[in-house]
C-alpha cells in the first residue's frame, strides 16, 4: 500500500474511520482470547489499521488494545487481562511490541520497557483520522529544532520516551534539517547516540531553560544504567570525556576550583554550535590598555633607600636583561612570573611610578577595572577574572614585551578572605581571590599590584609578591626638591621652608601646585604680595591628617 511519508488519510468509505476501526477492534477483541471468530467478524477493521501502519493484523491488534489501556503507560498484562488469556500468553506479545516501539508507533516509559504506551503524535493524529508514526522533523529554524529538543527532553525526564528512542529522534532530527546550521554541526562532530544526546542537551538547558550550569542528576533521566550515569560524571569531572576533550563541555568554577559535579558548555561550543542565537554579551572592558608612547615621562623623586629599589626594579624590567632573568628562573625550576607589591600612604608615587617603569622599559600597561571584575551578579565576577587572565596570557605571547598587569588599589580585590562564608557575596569574593592566587602561580608576565591599606592583604597574597615596596611619605629634602619641580619660579629658600613646614606627599604637593597655576592664570601672574605666604595657606586647606599607619612590610626578596 502507497502511504505519504508521514501522515495517511485512511477511511476506505465513508463509514469505516481509522478511529472507529480502532474503536470496533477494542470493543470486539475484549475477552475474545483471540479466537477464529473475533478474527473474521473484524478482518476489515484489522486489515484497514495495519495497512493504515504498516504493521500485521496482530501488532494491529494489540495496539488498538494498548489505546483502551493506556494509552501512555500499558504493560503486557494488561493485554492478556483485555483478551481473557493467561498472563503467560501476553509474553508472545513482546515481538509485537518491540517492533512497534522500533517503528516509533509506541514508546518505552520505564528503563526496565516493561510499560509502553502510544506517543501523543499518534494519538493526536488519530483523533483526526490520520495515521502517523514519526514526528514531524522538518522544522524551520534552529529555534523552532531546540524547541523540540525541549519537549522531548521533558518527555524523557517524565519518562514518556527511552534514552535510546530519544537519540534516534535527535539523529533523525538533524538529518532532516542539515539546512540548519546547528543541525549540520552536530552532525559533523560524528558523536556516537550518547555523547550526541548528552551535548545536545546541555544546549537545549541554555536555550530553553536559561540553565548554564548543568548539576550531574540532571543527568540521570539520559541514561538507562545507573553506572553509565556515573562513568559520564566521573570522566567529565577529569577531563576525560570526549565532549571535554573536543573543548565543548568543561566544569563550571565553584570557589575558584572546577567542580566535581556541575558542568557547563564552553565559549567554545557556545560560539561555534549556537551561533544562531543571541548568546554574545556585549564585551566588557575589563582593563585599559596604556601604551608606552601615550605616557607622558614625569621627574619622580624618592627617599634614598626607594629610590634604589626602583632602580633595581627598573633594571630587570629591561627587555634583555628581563628576557635572560627569566630563563635563568626556568633552568633553577622557579616560576617565571614577577609578581610586585607596591604600598604606602595615598599620593607617594605608586601608580604612576607604575607607568614611568612602564614608560622606561617599552611595555605596555593594562590597568585593571576592578569595579567591572566584582559584577553584581552571581558567577559573573568569576568569569571576569578568568576572562581577565586569559586576555593577559593572549597579550604576553603575543607581545614581544611582556605587559605589566596593574591592579591599583588592589586591596579591593585582595582582600583578607573570608573563613567560612555563607552569603553569595563573600563567597564570591573567595572565589574571585583563589582564582587570583592560583593564576600568580602560573604567571608568565609581570603582575603589580598598589594598596593604601597593606593591612587589607590576605597573607597568601603577600607571599607571592616577590618584590614589595614601601612608599613612604618623602623626607623634607625629597619634598624641597619636588616643589621645585612642580611650582614654577619658586627659590630654594621657599621651596625649603614649604618642606619643613609640611610633611605632604608628591600628590598633596602636586594639589597645591595646580591650584597656583589655575589661580595665576584667573588673577594674574602677581597673586599677591607674599607668594610663600599664599602657598601655605593652600597647604593648610591641603593637609588631612590620618590616624591610619601602614605596616611595615619592607622591601623582600622570597
Amino acid at each position: 500500500m502507497e502511504k505519504e511519508n508521514n501522515t495517511t488519510k485512511c477511511a476506505t468509505s465513508k463509514q469505516l474511520t481509522l478511529l472507529k476501526a480502532v474503536e470496533t477492534i477494542v470493543e470486539q477483541s475484549c475477552d475474545s482470547q483471540l479466537c477464529p471468530l473475533f478474527l473474521k467478524q473484524c478482518k476489515k477493521e484489522i486489515k484497514l489499521v495495519a495497512e493504515a501502519y504498516n504493521i500485521t493484523p496482530q501488532q494491529a491488534i494489540l495496539f488498538c488494545i494498548t489505546v483502551e489501556c493506556g494509552p501512555r503507560n500499558v504493560r503486557l498484562i494488561e493485554l492478556s487481562q483485555h483478551l481473557n488469556m493467561r498472563n503467560v500468553a501476553s509474553l508472545s506479545f513482546d515481538a509485537d511490541i518491540k517492533a512497534m516501539v522500533k517503528m516509533r508507533l509506541m514508546r518505552y516509559r520505564d528503563q526496565n520497557r516493561e510499560a509502553f504506551g502510544i506517543p501523543e503524535h499518534v494519538i493526536n493524529a488519530l483523533q483526526e483520522n490520520k495515521a502517523q508514526i514519526l514526528p514531524t522533523l522538518k522544522v524551520d529554524d534552529a529555534p523552532a529544532m531546540l524547541d523540540q529538543m525541549g519537549e522531548w527532553f521533558n518527555a524523557l525526564d517524565n519518562n514518556d520516551i527511552s534514552p535510546d528512542d530519544l537519540r534516534n529522534d535527535l539523529l533523525m532530527l538533524f538529518k532532516d534539517n542539515q539546512h540548519i546550521g546547528f543541525a549540520k554541526k552536530m552532525l559533523d562532530l560524528k558523536l556516537p547516540g550518547a555523547n550526541m544526546m548528552l551535548l545536545s542537551f546541555f544546549c537545549s538547558q541554555l536555550i530553553n531553560e536559561d540553565d548554564d550550569r548543568i548539576c550531574s542528576h540532571q543527568l540521570k533521566c539520559l541514561y538507562e544504567r545507573c553506572y553509565e550515569h556515573r562513568s559520564t560524571v566521573m570522566h567529565l569531572a577529569h577531563g576525560a570525556h570526549v565532549l571535554a576533550q573536543m573543548g565543548l563541555i568543561e566544569p563550571a568554577c565553584e570557589e575558584g576550583r572546577a567542580s566535581t559535579t556541575t558542568f557547563m558548555l564552553t565559549s567554545k561550543a557556545k560560539t561555534d554550535l549556537l551561533a544562531e542565537f543571541d548568546l554574545t554579551e556585549p564585551e566588557i572592558r575589563l582593563s585599559n590598555v596604556l601604551y608606552p608612547e601615550s605616557i607622558t615621562p614625569k621627574v619622580l623623586f624618592y627617599p634614598k633607600a626607594m629610590a634604589q629599589q626602583i632602580k633595581e626594579l627598573n633594571s630587570f624590567l629591561e627587555v634583555e636583561k628581563f628576557k635572560q632573568i627569566q630563563q635563568r628562573m626556568m633552568d633553577n625550576g622557579f616560576r617565571t612570573g614577577f609578581a610586585c607589591l607596591f604600598y604606602g600612604a595615598p599620593g607617594t608615587g605608586k601608580t604612576e611610578t607604575v607607568y614611568q617603569l612602564a614608560k622606561k622599559t617599552g611595555r605596555c600597561v593594562m590597568a585593571v577595572d576592578v569595579p567591572k571584575i566584582k559584577s553584581k551578579w552571581v558567577g559573573d565576577s568569576e568569569k571576569n577574572i578568568k576572562a581577565l587572565f586569559d586576555k593577559y596570557r593572549e597579550q604576553v605571547k603575543r607581545s614581544d614585551v611582556a605587559p605589566i598587569l596593574l591592579f591599583n588599589e588592589a586591596d579591593a580585590i585582595f582582600g583578607v578572605r573570608k573563613n567560612g562564608a555563607e552569603n553569595a557575596v563573600d563567597k564570591m569574593e573567595n572565589t574571585i581571590q583563589n582564582i587570583i592566587l592560583q593564576e600568580m602561580e602560573s604567571l608568565n608576565g609581570i603582575l603589580i599590584a598598589t594598596t593604601n591599606l597593606a593591612t587589607n592583604l590576605d597573607s597568601a597574597f603577600e607571599r607571592r609578591f616577590l618584590y614589595k615596596i614601601e612608599f613612604e611619605k618623602p623626607d623634607a629634602k625629597v619634598r624641597s626638591r619636588i616643589w621645585q619641580s612642580m611650582v614654577s619660579g619658586l627659590s630654594d629658600s621657599d621651596a625649603d621652608a614649604l618642606a619643613q613646614a609640611y610633611e605632604l606627599s608628591g600628590g598633596q604637593i602636586e594639589n597645591i601646585a595646580r591650584k597656583d597655576t589655575i589661580n595665576r592664570v584667573l588673577y594674574g601672574d602677581c597673586v599677591g604680595t607674599d607668594r610663600l605666604s599664599t602657598l601655605m595657606d593652600y597647604c593648610r586647606a591641603e593637609t588631612m591628617r590620618s590616624t591610619d599607619k601602614p605596616r611595615r612590610m619592607g622591601f623582600t626578596q622570597s
